[in-house]
């Protein structure tokens, strides 16, 4: 009898640990949401219902993409936010009123 379609003999994937994955924030190690029910619940209430638009919409080709983002946007780094809201502050003044 032959192999069924989820059966090959191709190399395993990689097997989950439950070890989330980390980063730094703020030089302080923490750990990053790695599922959709994770990241959903990090996020604040407001951004939810994009973030379930977003993984709804994905197709197979993008949902490691989409869901990269988003792991990255559920942990908090104010430090990182400070940073990008000053360039967006200085390109509003270099570009001058419209």
């Amino acid at each position: 009898m032959g192999k069924g379609p989820y059966m090959s003999d191709a190399p395993r994937m990689r097997e989950r640990t439950d070890e989330p994955p980390r980063t730094l924030v703020g030089g302080v190690e923490v750990d990053v949401p790695n599922s959709i029910p994770a990241i959903r619940a990090a996020l604040p209430q407001k951004r939810r219902t994009e973030f379930d638009r977003a993984i709804n919409a994905a197709g197979i080709d993008q949902i490691h993409a989409v869901m990269r983002h988003w792991m990255l946007e559920a942990v908090p780094d104010p430090e990182a936010d400070e940073i990008l809201a000053r360039l967006a502050r200085d390109e509003a003044e270099r570009r001058g009123p419209a």
